[in-house]
């Protein structure tokens, strides 16, 4: 009965926009792993979220106007998926690492760029995100995320001081 419902599922999303859910993954997969990643920093915390995001895509039922518009939908709902994973009282418990670190795989290497970005507060990283890493200019970035064009502009700019404070302190 699942395996049915899933697969009506499958074809609402293909009927709705035209090309097949495999392809909206492929399109949307790197981005939204990216974002789930910048929030969590724990690949399976981050598997588990992109996951979600594509269950609620499925679960909609949604008509997009178009693939940008299906896009910012995704990355608002991982975005939204993220901190509500972050906001759950077991996460406030103590950590698992702590208990026996040898259960988990070592953190993977990143730049000081990348770590700098990576521990920027919530509101900036999404920000740098979507203008770095995915190119949306802030106008479109103020639409995806329901906030004033100058409030953008203003968070980016005091995004990049912080980022570079931090980074000049490194070298």
């Amino acid at each position: 009965m699942e395996n049915v419902e899933s697969m009506k599922a499958f074809k609402a999303v293909e009927a709705a926009d035209g090309i097949s859910f495999a392809q909206i993954y492929e399109e949307t997969m790197p981005s939204l792993y990216r974002l789930c990643y910048a929030f969590v920093k724990n690949r399976a915390d981050t598997q588990d979220l992109v996951q979600s995001t594509y269950i609620k895509l499925l679960q909609s039922g949604k008509v997009f106007e178009n693939g940008e518009h299906r896009k910012a939908w995704l990355i608002v709902t991982a975005r939204n998926l993220c901190k509500s994973h972050l906001r759950h009282w077991w996460r406030r418990a103590e950590p698992l690492e702590a208990v026996d670190g040898a259960l988990f795989d070592p953190p993977p290497e990143h730049s000081g760029v990348t770590e700098a970005v990576l521990n920027l507060p919530d509101k900036y990283k999404m920000l740098i995100f979507l203008y770095y890493y995915e190119g949306y200019d802030t106008k479109e970035i103020s639409n995806i995320l329901q906030k004033n064009s100058s409030t953008v502009r203003r968070q980016l700019a005091e995004a990049r001081a912080i980022l570079g404070g931090v980074l000049d302190e490194e070298i």
